[in-house]
């Protein structure tokens, strides 16, 4: 019945009480919580993809510690090399001395058929990539309750198309159909922008900050990077990174309700210069990281700018000023 009820759609006209819009609003969350439950199984089922797509930034930057022979990983990593240079000369010796014309007996020749195999095992073995490559766990069920914590994350980011979706439909009904049609686009283009922002900050922002958290003062300490401490870190940056890529809907929500104008933020672009390298700023990174960062919300900015002059561009020729929301 709540669900039934959630998915009519509701006009503008119509006059609902209070236990309407209650049943209304029921509906809508048991929607938008089916949807969290179904993306949390998917989440769930791949949790393994999705740990290896979260740790992939952790171990490119953690094996360039590890070669660089820093913390007891790269340490051990370093004994490990050494043992592959000794184990692939003793392999060059036991050749050398196994050749026919070498000089050296048919009991040793014959000793030496069933060293070289070990050896070749051997070097095999220490040829492997350095390890380090993914957190820590230092609890019983770290293991668990960090793999369900990153599975909700994901599965939020998944549903969140269908939570907007719901929460706009539940507060459309109050907006005329003049707000309805300027406020639509804009609701729309939130959860494209925020998945825009999360992939900017998986590919830019992330990897830069773990590159200079990492190597501040890495000759001072043994680094060795917590799970649960990384995906906390992870996450918040990710989310972070989604909720700034919405400056655009800010910007335009701002100047169809009246506050500012277009021609007020074109003046004002070196304020918004500023702004963004304050926000860059402070973001984790270094300088080539700081222009990496603020150069696209700059042009989220312009585009926000550009979007608000044509639309106040078609109202005027239109005849008319917008509704404002």
């Amino acid at each position: 019945m709540a669900v039934a009820a959630a998915a009519t759609r509701i006009g503008h006209e119509d006059r609902l009480n209070v236990v309407d819009h209650l049943e209304e609003l029921r509906g809508r969350l048991i929607i938008s919580l089916a949807a969290l439950a179904v993306a949390f199984g998917f989440c769930m089922w791949q949790n393994h993809a999705l740990l290896q797509i979260i740790n992939k930034p952790l171990a490119h930057q953690t094996q360039k510690q590890v070669r660089a022979g820093n913390g007891p990983l790269g340490a051990t990593y370093t004994v490990q090399q050494s043992a592959r240079s000794v184990a692939t000369q003793l392999q060059l010796v036991v050749g050398a001395l196994d050749r026919p014309g070498s000089g050296v007996s048919a009991q040793t020749r014959a000793s030496l058929q069933g060293v070289s195999p070990q050896l070749h095992k051997a070097i095999k073995g220490l040829s492997r990539p350095p390890e380090g490559n993914k957190p820590v766990t230092l609890g019983i069920g770290e293991p668990f309750t960090t793999t369900i914590g990153i599975a909700l994350i994901f599965a939020f980011i998944l549903a969140l198309p269908i939570i907007l979706y719901e929460l706009y439909g539940f507060l459309l009904p109050a907006f005329s159909p003049e707000q309805q049609r300027l406020a639509t686009p804009l609701m729309l283009a939130i959860p494209f922008l925020f998945v825009l922002g999360v992939t900017f900050g998986y590919f830019v922002v992330l990897p830069s900050a773990l590159r200079f958290f990492q190597n501040f003062n890495s000759n001072e300490f043994n680094v060795l990077v917590q799970a649960n401490q990384y995906y906390h870190f992870a996450a918040v940056t990710l989310l972070a990174m989604g909720l700034v890529f919405q400056v655009p809907v800010g910007i335009l929500a701002a100047t169809r309700a009246g506050v500012v104008t277009p021609k007020q933020l074109r003046h004002n672009r070196r304020y918004a210069i500023l702004a963004c390298g304050a926000v860059a700023a402070f973001l984790p990174g270094d300088a080539i990281t700081l222009v990496l960062e603020t150069v696209p919300l700059y042009l989220l900015f312009e585009l926000s700018v550009l979007l608000a002059t044509v639309m106040e561009r078609r109202e005027k020729r239109h005849g008319g000023e917008a509704a404002p929301l």
